[in-house]
């Protein structure tokens, strides 16, 4: 919202959300109603292009989403080295609302102009008045007007809501009030209609300038430079036809400078061209490589947890993994040729965030694999090998600290990091697994008068810790299952084992459990509280006891970049994972909580002390 928002500022069909497609219903019914009395001979051209012509720019800018979000993560072009604030991501939730307001423009113009209807697909000398038009009027125009909004009177009404965002991303470029996009279509609109009035319009070339004006503001407020050098080298006037990301980004840092839309000229002309700006296409074209002091390597969980990416779609990773949308059954086909892709090409781990502390840089990297794949006998050799090569390159990159998360160190597959540790004892990089703060946090959970805990399981490292710990402070460990009793009771000291105890009628109200069935929750008495020990959140099956969160701790003020989660510091919202990037089902924004706070945080420690995990 602009700082004073002024006449115009909301949308129509603000209020609507998602419902604010019907608007074009219209457009579906009419063309309905003409097939069913006329036969499909009846819809021409121009009205045949209008709905999928509003498809191709909704997948467009997805592409440029997706393509720009993993970027960011992974490109040592970054041009603005800032992190993304959450407000900017929910103010630019409706990137699509330009989208449908053409596509209703479009329709009354169809119905307004008869000649529309009788467009030919293609006139070559409409394609030259469309390019003449826009390099003309409409770049000259929309210098002053953009420069208009630089005045202190439109800007705090109007131009201050796009400018609220430093750091852009594609969809900032259509991120403006209502009232702005009606001026900015009606010069677009220029070239258009003076085809028409000429009477050399045609469809394609309709469609392809509005892909031109989606191509350019896209690429414009990409976070990282892409327009390669050699374009100038070959052909320089380019500089004053084109326009790059980093050339837009001193727009939006300076906000005095580089006004034009998509052609610099009239910059040049003006004098208002910033004059770091060849110095900065130069230096985010170079880029500077990013040595991280600490690495999480995880992997993705379900199929539909490729959605919940940095690269994904924003509006499902808006949401908890767990409150599926109904349309996510019409994605699978999609979830799975992603999954054959990265099984046939995910040769390697894959950037997919990067977070500071301080002066601490971290990053997480993704194995290409999937839950499901850890459990293939067959296919854990494959998965040890890109875990392997991931530690292998973070050694060589002179990374500090890499934590397995999830099943990357599952102990049937490596035993927590054990196997490269003994396989490459000269490591330069720390493998850690981030059990002993969890084992922390765990002990912090469980209330503190307690006398008595049933420990579900006692298999894991952090079950064991926890155990030991508890015993170790006098309080009574019960467990029901024989066999683990006996491994568990002999690594303990004679002092402490006395306190561990194997039982099935003295059951406690504290239940400290990893992946437990609805039935075995059903057995718990009433009131029981369940302490899970592993980053796998439970299924809340009982209404009369009480579910802990997986083990959490709050984000430090100083943390930037936090992509996975809305932060509010200095808590972490549990219930909601905003839209940028990273949240991956289960696994990533739970992960979030777990993993991204103890791992990261002990690794610091671990990286500041020098101590090596016991």
């Amino acid at each position: 919202m602009a700082t004073r928002p002024g006449p115009l500022t909301e949308w129509p069909w603000q209020r609507m959300g998602n419902f604010k497609y019907l608007v074009m219903a219209p457009v579906v019914v009419h063309g309905a109603y003409r097939v069913m009395n006329k036969g499909w001979g009846d819809i021409d051209l121009a009205y045949s292009l209008i709905l999928p012509s509003l498809a191709l720019r909704m997948i467009h800018n997805q592409i440029w989403i997706s393509l720009s979000r993993y970027q960011t993560a992974r490109s040592k072009h970054r041009i603005v080295d800032r992190d993304i604030e959450f407000e900017q991501v929910d103010r630019e939730r409706g990137w699509d609302d330009q989208i449908v307001f053409n596509g209703l423009l479009f329709y009354v113009g169809y119905l307004a102009m008869p000649s529309v209807r009788r467009f030919p697909l293609w006139r070559t000398d409409g394609a030259v008045a469309t390019a003449l038009l826009h390099a003309g009027p409409v770049e000259f125009l929309y210098y002053w007007f953009h420069r208009a909004l630089h005045h202190h009177f439109l800007y705090s009404r109007y131009h201050s809501h796009h400018h609220a965002s430093i750091v852009t991303e594609p969809i900032t470029s259509v991120i403006h009030p209502f009232g702005e996009h009606i001026v900015y279509f009606t010069l677009f609109a220029i070239p258009m209609l003076s085809t028409v009035y000429m009477g050399n319009g045609s469809a394609l070339v309709f469609v392809l300038y509005i892909v031109y004006i989606d191509f350019m503001n896209n690429m414009g407020h990409c976070n990282f430079e892409l327009v390669p050098k050699w374009m100038f080298q070959v052909f320089p006037p380019l500089k004053y036809l084109m326009y790059t990301p980093s050339f837009h980004s001193l727009h939006h840092t300076q906000f005095r400078t580089n006004y034009s839309l998509f052609m610099p000229f009239y910059d040049y002309i003006y004098s208002t061209m910033d004059k770091a700006s060849d110095e900065l296409y130069e230096s985010s074209l170079k880029g500077t490589e990013e040595t991280p002091d600490l690495v999480h390597l995880t992997h993705m969980t379900n199929l539909q947890s490729a959605y919940h990416l940095r690269v994904g779609f924003a509006s499902i990773a808006s949401k908890p993994s767990d409150n599926s949308e109904w349309y996510m059954w019409t994605l699978w086909p999609l979830a799975w040729l992603s999954m054959v892709v990265a099984w046939i090409y995910g040769s390697s781990a894959f950037v997919v965030e990067r977070i500071k502390l301080k002066k601490m840089k971290m990053q997480t990297w993704v194995v290409p694999r999937y839950n499901f794949q850890y459990g293939l006998t067959w296919d854990r050799e494959s998965i040890n090998d890109l875990i392997e090569k991931a530690i292998l390159d973070a050694d060589v990159r002179g990374v500090k600290v890499l934590s397995l998360g999830l099943l990357n160190q599952a102990k049937q597959l490596n035993g927590n990091g054990e196997l490269f540790r003994q396989k490459y004892p000269k490591l330069g990089v720390r493998i850690v697994d981030g059990s002993g703060l969890a084992t922390g946090v765990v002990l912090k959970s469980i209330p503190s008068d307690a006398k008595q805990v049933f420990l579900h399981t006692g298999t894991s490292k952090i079950a064991r810790a926890v155990a030991m710990a508890l015993c170790g402070k006098g309080i009574q460990v019960i467990m029901n299952r024989k066999k683990e009793y006996d491994m568990l009771k002999s690594q303990m000291p004679e002092n402490r084992a006395s306190y561990l105890k194997c039982s099935s009628n003295d059951i406690t109200k504290i239940w400290l459990v990893e992946r437990i069935d609805d039935k075995e929750q059903r057995m718990a008495p009433k009131g029981t509280v369940f302490i899970p020990i592993s980053q796998f959140p439970l299924k809340k099956v009982r209404k009369d006891c009480t579910y802990l969160s997986t083990p959490a701790m709050k984000i430090p003020d100083t943390m930037q970049n936090i992509h996975s989660c809305e932060v509010k510091p200095p808590p972490i919202a549990a219930c909601r994972v905003n839209e940028p990037l990273l949240a991956s089902t289960r696994f990533f924004w739970r992960v979030t909580i777990t993993e991204y706070i103890y791992i990261y945080i002990y690794v610091w420690f671990l990286y500041r002390t020098g101590c090596r995990e016991g």
